[in-house]
C-alpha cells in the first residue's frame, strides 16, 4: 500500500500539484501566455507539418492533441508540446518508405517506449547521452532541414526533390535557371524579419510576424497587381478545417519489426529534446520538473495522436521559451495554447491556405540555423580526438543517410571510447617489501602517523585504482601474469573499486582458482559494500576461505603473515646428510 503511494506520488502530473494554490492573478497570467504561443505555434505547426512530408493540417492537429496532452500529464511547469523541427528528417523518411501507416504505426511504438522509460525511471539517464552525439544529430538535423526548403525558398520549378542530400544539391544546381524572383523576394525577405524582429521586441517572434505580413502582402500582390506566380499553401494542399476524427491503425508484427529501430529512433530523439527542454526552462523559472512523468506524458501523446492522423510530438524549446518570456508559470497555459489552436483550425483555418510557402521555407531556415548550433560545434572541433570522432561521425551519418544509423552508430562509438577512457583510468600497481599507509585513510588504529606495514617475504600488494570491469579485468590478469609469479600470498587492495561488473568477478574468481591450483593464497583487503555484496554471493569466499576477505590492509597484512609462518612451518627442512 505504501508502495503505492509512493508510486502516485511520483508521477502526479505537475497540472494537479499546480492547482492547489492557483489563484485568478496565475490564470490570467496563464491565459495571456497561452493565447499568444497558440497564434505562434499554428505557423510552426503547419510548417512542421509540411516538411514532414503530410498535411499543414496533421500539423496542427499533433499541436492540438499532444499539446494539450503534454500540458495535462506532463512533469514541467512550462514546457509546450507539439511537432518540432527535429523530427522532421526521420518523419519525412518514414513516409517516404512507409507510407502514413507506417508513421503511425512507428509513432505509437515510440510512444510505448517512452512510456516505459517513464514508468522505469530512466528519465535522469537519457540526461547522460554524450553531448557530441546530442550536438551532431542536430546540427546535421538542422543541415538537411535546410538542404529540404531550397525549391520553396527560391521558388524553383522541381517536379520532385530527391531525398539523398548529395542528389539534391545537385538537382538544385541544375535548377537555377527557374528561379522564381518573386518567391525568392518574399522567402529572402522573411528571413531578414524574423532575424530583426529580436532586435525592437522580444515579446512577439519574427516568425508570426513574417507569416502575417508577408500573406498579406501576397494576397495583396496577386488580387491587386495580378502576380499569381508566388505558391501558397492552398495551391499545394487542401485544408481540412474540421475537428479530426479517430481512425484505427492496421498493426501488424512484420510492420512492428520493420518500423521498431525508426520508433526507437523517434523515442529516443523525443525524450532527449523534452528533457533538454525541460531542464532549460527550469534554469529560468527556477523550478524542477519531473523528469519519469514528463517522459509519460510525452509517451501518452504519441500514442493518442496518431489515431486522429498526427505526427510525432516532444517538448519545443523555442515555444516554451515563448510561454515563459510572455508570464506562464503552470501547465495551464500549455491546455490553454492547445484549446487556441483548436479555435484557429475550426473558425479561422481557411485563412492558412493564403500563407506563401516561400514564407515557410523561410521560417524553416531560421529554425535550421537555431538548431544548428554552429558555435558549440565549433568548440567541440578543438577538442579531443574521441570527442571530435563521436561528433563528425554523428553529424555526417545523420546528414548522408538518415538519423536512426546516425544515432545507433553515434552511441556505439561513444560507449567504445567510455571504455576506452575507464580503462586507461583504472590503474593496478604492485608493492612487496613494505607499504606506506601514512597519507591513506585506511587504518585500524586511526593513527597514521609515519605509519609503515612491513610485508613478509613472497607476499605481494596488488592494489586496483578504479572500476573493475570487463575492460579492466584483462588488464589486471596481464600485470598478474607479467609479474605475480613468483608471489606466496597476494593481497588485492580494493578501497578505490567503487563497482564491479559481471566479467571483473568472473575474472577475480578465475584468479583466485588459478591461484589455489598453484598454492598461492588470494586475501582481498578493503572490499566496499556494493562491490562486498557481489564477492560475498560469488564462489570467492568457498575458494580462499571467508577468513581472507578482510575490511581493511592491516588486517589483511596481519593474516597474510599469519599464513606466510604457517607455511614456513609446514615446508619440508632439509636433512644434513652424515
Amino acid at each position: 500500500m505504501q508502495m503505492q503511494r509512493n508510486f502516485l506520488k511520483e508521477f502526479k502530473p505537475i497540472l494537479f500539484l499546480s492547482l492547489k494554490n492557483y489563484n485568478k492573478e496565475k490564470f490570467i497570467s496563464d491565459l495571456m501566455a497561452g493565447l499568444i504561443v497558440g497564434i505562434v505555434a499554428l505557423p510552426l505547426a503547419i510548417a512542421f507539418g509540411i516538411s514532414s512530408g503530410v498535411t499543414p493540417e496533421k500539423g496542427i492537429v499533433t499541436a492540438i492533441i499532444a499539446g494539450f496532452i503534454i500540458s495535462f500529464l506532463g512533469g514541467s511547469h512550462v514546457q509546450i508540446g507539439g511537432p518540432t523541427g527535429a523530427f522532421i528528417v526521420i518523419v519525412y523518411g518514414i513516409v517516404e518508405q512507409f507510407g502514413v501507416t507506417g508513421l503511425a504505426i512507428a509513432t505509437v511504438l515510440a510512444g510505448a517506449m517512452l512510456v516505459l522509460m517513464g514508468v522505469l525511471k530512466l528519465g535522469t539517464v537519457i540526461k547522460f547521452i554524450p553531448y557530441p552525439i546530442v550536438v551532431g544529430f542536430t546540427s546535421g538535423i538542422a543541415l538537411t532541414i535546410f538542404s529540404t526548403q531550397i525549391k520553396d525558398l527560391f521558388g524553383l520549378s522541381i517536379a520532385k526533390v530527391p531525398s539523398d542530400f548529395f542528389t539534391k544539391w545537385e538537382v538544385y544546381f541544375q535548377h537555377l535557371g527557374t528561379i522564381n524572383w518573386w518567391a525568392a523576394g518574399i522567402g529572402v525577405l522573411s528571413v531578414t524579419i524574423i532575424f530583426l524582429t529580436p532586435k525592437i521586441s522580444r515579446k512577439i517572434p519574427g516568425s508570426l510576424i513574417a507569416i502575417v505580413l508577408m500573406t498579406v502582402i501576397v494576397f495583396v500582390m496577386k488580387h491587386y497587381f495580378g502576380i499569381t506566380g508566388i505558391e501558397t499553401i492552398g495551391d499545394r494542399f487542401q485544408i481540412n478545417s474540421q475537428l479530426p476524427q479517430a481512425n484505427p491503425i492496421g498493426f501488424n508484427l512484420e510492420s512492428i519489426r520493420m518500423l521498431f529501430p525508426s520508433a526507437f529512433t523517434i523515442a529516443i530523439l523525443g525524450a532527449i529534446e523534452s528533457l533538454l527542454s525541460a531542464t532549460v526552462a527550469d534554469g529560468v523559472i527556477g523550478k524542477r520538473h519531473n523528469s519519469n512523468m514528463e517522459l509519460v506524458a510525452q509517451g501518452v501523446a504519441n500514442i493518442v495522436t496518431p489515431f486522429f492522423g498526427g505526427i510525432p510530438a516532444t517538448g519545443a524549446i523555442a515555444r516554451t521559451m515563448t510561454n515563459i518570456n510572455n508570464g506562464g508559470r503552470s501547465p495551464v497555459a500549455g491546455v490553454i495554447h492547445a484549446v487556441v489552436l483548436l479555435l484557429i483550425l475550426l473558425f479561422l483555418g481557411d485563412l492558412t491556405k493564403h500563407i506563401p510557402m516561400a514564407c515557410l521555407a523561410g521560417v524553416l531556415v531560421v529554425v535550421a540555423y537555431n538548431m544548428s548550433e554552429w558555435r558549440t560545434f565549433r568548440s567541440l572541433v578543438k577538442q579531443s580526438g574521441g570527442t571530435l570522432a563521436v561528433l563528425l561521425t554523428t553529424f555526417i551519418l545523420t546528414v548522408v543517410f538518415d538519423l536512426t544509423i546516425a544515432i545507433e552508430v553515434g552511441l556505439l562509438l561513444a560507449i567504445f571510447l567510455f571504455l576506452k577512457r575507464m580503462n586507461e583510468s583504472t590503474q593496478v600497481s604492485v608493492t612487496t617489501g613494505k607499504i606506506d599507509i601514512s597519507k591513506e585513510i585506511e587504518s585500524h588504529s586511526g593513527n597514521l602517523q609515519d605509519e609503515v606495514l612491513h610485508l613478509p617475504k613472497g607476499v605481494e600488494v596488488y592494489e586496483i585504482d578504479g572500476p573493475f570491469f570487463f575492460g579492466v579485468a584483462n588488464k589486471f590478469d596481464d600485470v598478474m601474469r607479467e609479474i605475480g609469479e613468483r608471489a606466496q600470498i597476494r593481497i588485492i587492495r580494493m578501497r578505490k573499486v567503487p563497482f564491479i561488473d559481471a566479467t571483473g568477478l568472473n575474472n577475480l574468481q578465475n584468479l583466485c582458482k588459478n591461484s589455489r591450483r598453484e598454492k598461492i593464497q588470494v586475501i582481498l583487503s578493503g572490499v566496499n559494500g556494493n562491490v562486498r555484496a557481489k564477492v560475498e554471493n560469488s564462489k570467492i569466499p568457498d575458494i580462499i576461505g571467508k577468513e581472507n576477505i578482510c575490511s581493511n590492509i592491516h588486517l589483511a597484512v596481519d593474516r597474510a603473515t599469519v599464513l606466510s609462518e604457517k607455511m614456513g612451518e609446514e615446508r619440508p627442512r632439509k636433512h644434513k646428510p652424515f
